[in-house]
């Protein structure tokens, strides 16, 4: 009678034969955890620096307001009261705008000089894996010739 082969040996053995290397995934995903600390990091920064302006802004506003709002002696004193508000909430308006941009610059020229770190650090992982995968294929080739 005819012995069948053992299958789950011959796979064992096949897949002995072409070793995967699982350092070079856990530093793909240290490397992928790392960059997402600091892009959360930028991110949070220019959310906390924005929240702040935003209060700042309010608060300004809300101060201008009360004056404003405050009774005059004269009709004519209510439009230049008005006036003054509308004047004052545009160069304010125009300032906070300012800062809003270079909070989004900031996060801008962070964010690409953290991508093009993790490009360099990536590129560098990708040539040291193919090197140590082409060692080991070729290690595992003379093997399985000898």
């Amino acid at each position: 009678m005819a012995q069948t082969q053992d299958f789950t040996a011959m796979m064992k053995d096949m897949m002995g034969a072409f070793p995967v290397d699982t350092k070079g995934m856990e530093d793909a995903f240290k490397t992928t955890a790392s960059m997402s600390e600091k892009l959360t990091a930028v991110a949070l920064e220019a959310a906390e620096k924005s929240s702040e302006l935003s209060s700042q802004w309010t608060k300004e506003t809300l101060t201008k307001l009360s004056d404003m709002s405050k009774a005059k002696a004269e009709p004519a004193d209510y439009a230049k009261a008005m006036t003054d508000f509308a004047s004052a909430q545009a160069e304010v308006a125009a300032e906070n705008m300012a800062a809003f941009a270079e909070i989004a610059k900031k996060v801008q020229m962070d964010t690409v000089e953290l991508m093009m770190a993790a490009g360099k650090d990536i590129q560098e992982d990708a040539s040291a894996a193919v090197k140590k995968a082409t060692d080991d294929l070729t290690a595992a080739a003379k093997k399985a010739g000898s």
